[in-house]
């Protein structure tokens, strides 16, 4: 049994198919969420969820689909537009988490994701905890 994975072995161990009920599994809690879905585009959430899961691939050893589509990620840029504070991260990692525990992906390769998740949501903060407004 695995006990550590690196990131480019978590796609062949998870497939398109695990990455698919991932996203899908988070994406079905973000509408109804008080701070996140406002920062989702109700019209857009298909488009999310396709870049999202697009990404996840790529960066954990599947096809560059998302690359060939979308160029380099760039992840803060893209995100600089929504006012991401330390409640929004929080609440990111928590439905990504509760979407891990859906996906029921095989362990090493869920653990290493809940770190990179963890990792990129607190990367991603651009607002004081106040919500002050650039």
């Amino acid at each position: 049994m695995i006990e550590f994975m690196e990131d480019s072995q978590i796609y062949q161990e998870v497939g398109e198919a695990g990455f698919t009920r991932l996203v899908e599994a988070f994406y079905r809690q973000v509408p109804a969420d008080p701070i996140l879905g406002p920062m989702y585009p109700a019209n857009d959430l298909e488009g999310a969820e396709h870049r999202l899961r697009e990404f996840l691939i790529f960066r954990f050893g599947g096809p560059p689909r998302y690359v060939e589509q979308r160029g380099h990620p760039r992840l803060k840029p893209r995100h600089f537009r929504f006012a991401i504070n330390q409640a929004a991260r929080n609440r990111w990692v928590e439905l990504m988490n509760r979407a891990l525990d859906e996906a029921a992906l095989p362990e090493p390769a869920a653990a290493r994701l809940r770190g990179f998740f963890a990792e990129a949501a607190t990367f991603l903060i651009n607002q004081a905890e106040t919500g002050s407004s650039r």
